[in-house]
């Protein structure tokens, strides 16, 4: 699959085509409370954090947070909207981090994990930097656990099998931690709230910030929108449907 450039691609449009919505995020912070330690402050990195769509809200909820960035300008845009003095961002990757080892509480990886280049390395990484028996929490798709919520794919030609391509089958992302020393502390669904009417969502769509539209051939894509376009027209006031998303928990030994 395509390398997403989110430097010349995604970072103008990607803050607002991503947003969460307050009770989206009261949900993410809710469900990773309750997959951490209760002592606090803890010590989080925010791997693949982006325009900082969770750091400040984990900075608010558990600690400081450092968030990890690979691309400039997504990191620039992060640094312009955080005020929170718990919060930090550096470049870097989860190849590649820049913090001390055994610095960290815990890790969050929310949609990041299929941009990874080298996944055998990012594996040692997170090990390097966690504490024993830190945890880290795997926001990802699965290609084989992928809830049937991401309802405006179905509209596209291809668009669950484009999806589901980009993703590694559960038992292989397992695999590559568990023979590495890792443990799996839980695996389940997070329900994520509707983020509206869909009529609302269709605008922000169309700033094709999911890296699966990248995927999409321009017929794909012109075929695709107008059926979306034509689906919402008859009901406008529909909300789109809530989320139930797949997140893996593991814990470093």
């Amino acid at each position: 699959m395509r390398r997403i450039d989110y430097d010349t691609e995604l970072y103008r449009d990607y803050a607002r085509g991503r947003a969460l919505t307050e009770q989206q995020l009261r949900a993410w912070i809710a469900a990773f409370g309750a997959r951490l330690p209760d002592r606090r402050p803890l010590a989080g990195l925010d791997v693949g954090s982006g325009t900082g769509r969770f750091t400040p809200a984990l900075a608010r909820g558990f600690g400081p947070v450092t968030g990890i960035e690979p691309a400039v300008r997504m990191r620039e845009i992060a640094q312009a909207q955080s005020q929170h003095p718990g919060v930090r961002y550096l470049a870097g990757s989860a190849e590649d981090m820049p913090v001390p080892s055994g610095s960290a509480d815990y890790a969050l990886m929310f949609l990041s994990w299929h941009h990874i280049q080298d996944k055998t390395r990012a594996v040692r990484e997170l090990a390097r930097v966690l504490r024993p028996a830190g945890r880290l929490l795997l926001r990802s798709n699965f290609s084989d656990h992928i809830p049937p919520s991401g309802w405006w794919l179905e509209y596209f030609p291809r668009g669950f099998e484009v999806d589901a391509a980009m993703f590694q089958p559960l038992h292989e992302v397992i695999a590559a931690f568990t023979s590495a020393g890792w443990r799996v502390a839980s695996f389940g669904t997070v329900t994520e709230p509707s983020s509206g009417p869909r009529r609302d969502v269709l605008p922000l769509l169309r700033l094709r910030t999911h890296s699966t539209f990248a995927h999409f051939t321009p017929d794909e894509l012109e075929t695709g929108f107008g059926r979306l376009q034509r689906a919402i027209a008859a009901d406008p006031g529909a909300p789109a449907p809530a989320d139930d998303a797949t997140l893996l928990t593991l814990e470093r030994r």
